[in-house]
């Protein structure tokens, strides 16, 4: 008789028990050390994820009608890889690393700032044993001075979004998610959503329309990975 159990488990353990070597270069001590964390801050991505055309401090020329969103850098290279494994292999000890990256890429922001991490289906929390985004934006607001986290974002519906092109995530993300009643929007504070990966943008864009509909007017977007580089 086999045993049921999550694959998320056994690496949750070995993550607290074993010594971490870093995923970039192998080296023992931490799950990413300061040298390839650097490496990463340094060649992070000035781009828009959207059009694909040079961006400066997050803002795009050409995609007006987003706001400025930070990317870290391509899905495909050690950051995706970092994010696959505490997103998939519940490897705690990455969010820390990957909160002070993105500590790292985003500027000052001269009014409090509140961390509108996207919300998780709560299947996969169960089943991974974590809110791997909320994680993130935990460490983050450990980082960063006047600076919260709000749950203004609720998962409307647990569906995972299928399909490629643009328009068919759009239609589904647009359904997936609801703003949280409980709290006010207050437009004296910057609001930060954060995601992990930008594949055609759909989710950030859905998630963004729900925040202006609640009246927040002072939105960037920060994203950790982002697909499709080589197309425009």
């Amino acid at each position: 008789m086999s045993l049921n159990v999550k694959n998320t488990t056994f690496p949750n353990i070995f993550d607290l028990l074993a010594p971490h070597s870093c995923r970039g270069c192998g080296r023992i001590g931490n799950a990413l050390c300061d040298c390839c964390k650097n490496n990463i801050i340094s060649n992070h991505l000035n781009i828009c994820p959207n059009c694909k055309g040079p961006s400066h401090v997050g803002h795009c020329e050409r995609c007006r009608d987003l706001p400025k969103i930070f990317i870290v850098g391509p899905r495909n290279e050690l950051i995706g890889e970092l994010v696959q494994e505490l997103k998939f292999h519940s490897v705690r000890s990455l969010a820390k690393p990957l909160a002070e990256i993105l500590n790292e890429i985003l500027p000052d922001f001269n009014t409090e700032l509140s961390i509108v991490p996207l919300p998780t289906i709560q299947r996969h929390i169960r089943e991974r044993g974590l809110d791997h985004t909320f994680l993130i934006a935990k460490n983050l607001k450990k980082l960063r001075k006047n600076c919260s986290i709000e749950k203004l974002l609720l998962r409307e519906k647990n569906t995972v979004q299928v399909g490629s092109d643009e328009k068919t995530r759009l239609k589904q993300a647009s359904s997936a998610y609801k703003i949280n009643k409980n709290i006010e929007i207050d437009n004296h504070k910057t609001y930060l959503l954060l995601d992990d990966v930008w594949t055609t943008g759909a989710t950030a864009k859905s998630a963004l329309k729900k925040l202006q509909e609640a009246g927040a007017k002072n939105i960037v977007i920060a994203i950790l990975t982002v697909n499709r580089l080589n197309q425009s």
